[in-house]
């Protein structure tokens, strides 16, 4: 694929450039509680912008439907990548219609405007060809060329993801070249020890990501809610926990295979039980005990990973030459349940391997916990485009930036 860098090599000054950015940030009451999304796509932005290009910024955030609703509005995410180049940034109130062309039109050299949740329209996640089309087509009038930057929407067949790019000359911004190089040293001649942490909330989620990385990682360390349905399919009780009852077979299959297969796959030894959930708003202390994994009392749900989890999670990361972690520990926003993910990214810090904060939950955990987002690796900006790369798919986004 094309990479900015042709493209600024060839000149941009007065030409419209669509970038397609992914700035779907958490908001709370209108706030957002986390900008890195935004900063992932400023190196992109500021690039274009002194070349001499009008920027058109794009992107969707929640899951509107296809509809205007201002709690998916993307004028704070534009307020604040304002702030973040430290030039005013003009705002379309809408995505194709006279707004966005006045803001597009009003545009000079250097110069950046964000145009509303392209998801307000329901031609962005159409499933039918036409309608998807029709949407593109609109968005195609607006810029003279794509610049493809948004990687946590990549795995969408979108119509600014998968469509605009066959309508405009396009290439890849930074962040996407950057993310996809970071993939490869995770798929291509991989150095070893190579260890993959797994947590989140669902089993089902991470499934065909486990399937492939049997045939690639040496280690495998599960955490977080999904932790269950392992602990189910070794027989033991689980108490209220999480638990995907359906998945227990293919969990099952997936832990015999993996020790033909001479890949250790680790399960936690103790966990931290709670019988209520906790108050994520108030952050209230809560009452629970750690017990062995195989002791869980029936009216108690697990809630983090145990000290001698965390220890050993820490000795087998140790020694990595590789490391990938997608998925939290446990409920790493209340400070009672998160120790466990604390202890997987101070053990990603420690070591000297190279090491991938797989997006989503992760991300935000580094953050949130407050360690030093260069004391890894890369961070990515993308937890399910990640995730659907190492399982060996076709990512929409990627495909439609291919020449």
């Amino acid at each position: 694929m094309k990479t900015i860098d042709e493209l600024l090599a060839d000149g941009v000054s007065g030409k419209r450039v669509f970038v397609r950015a992914d700035l779907n940030v958490p908001l709370a009451d209108g706030t957002i509680t986390d900008d890195g999304r935004i900063r992932a796509v400023l190196p992109t932005v500021k690039a274009l912008a002194d070349a001499g290009a009008k920027v058109i910024v794009a992107s969707h955030l929640g899951r509107p439907k296809g509809a205007p609703d201002l709690a998916f509005s993307l004028l704070p995410a534009a307020e604040r990548l304002g702030e973040l180049l430290g030039a005013p940034v003009a705002f379309a109130q809408d995505t194709v219609g006279p707004a966005a062309h006045d803001a597009v039109d009003g545009l000079q050299p250097g110069q950046v405007a964000v145009i509303e949740n392209l998801r307000f329209n329901p031609g962005e996640t159409s499933k039918d060809d036409t309608e998807r089309g029709e949407f593109a087509d609109r968005l195609a009038a607006l810029a003279d060329v794509y610049v493809g930057d948004g990687f946590g929407a990549v795995h969408r067949g979108h119509a600014s993801v998968y469509d605009l790019p066959a309508r405009l000359p396009h290439y890849a911004g930074y962040l996407i070249a950057t993310e996809v190089g970071v993939l490869k040293k995770l798929t291509e001649d991989v150095k070893r020890p190579y260890v993959v942490a797994l947590g989140g909330a669902k089993v089902s989620d991470k499934l065909a990501v486990i399937d492939q990385l049997l045939g690639k990682a040496d280690r495998l360390l599960i955490g977080g809610g999904m932790a269950y349905t392992f602990l189910k399919a070794k027989g033991y009780e689980v108490g209220i926990s999480l638990l995907q009852e359906d998945q227990v077979p293919a969990v099952r299959e997936y832990m015999e295979r993996a020790e033909k297969q001479g890949v250790e796959l680790l399960l936690p030894v103790d966990v931290v039980v709670s019988r209520t959930f906790p108050d994520l708003k108030t952050k209230a202390p809560t009452e629970n005990t750690v017990v062995d994994a195989d002791k869980i009392p029936a009216d108690q749900e697990g809630l983090d990973i145990g000290p001698k989890t965390r220890e050993l999670y820490a000795s087998k990361l140790a020694d990595a030459e590789t490391v990938f972690w997608n998925g939290p520990m446990g409920v790493f926003e209340h400070p009672d349940y998160a120790e466990g993910t604390k202890a997987v990214a101070q053990a990603l810090v420690g070591t000297n391997g190279f090491t991938v904060v797989g997006g989503g939950d992760s991300a935000a955990a580094v953050r949130t916990l407050g360690f030093d987002e260069n004391a890894f690796g890369h961070i990515s900006t993308g937890g399910g485009a990640s995730l659907e790369y190492l399982e060996g798919k076709t990512l929409p986004g990627l495909a439609a930036l291919e020449d």
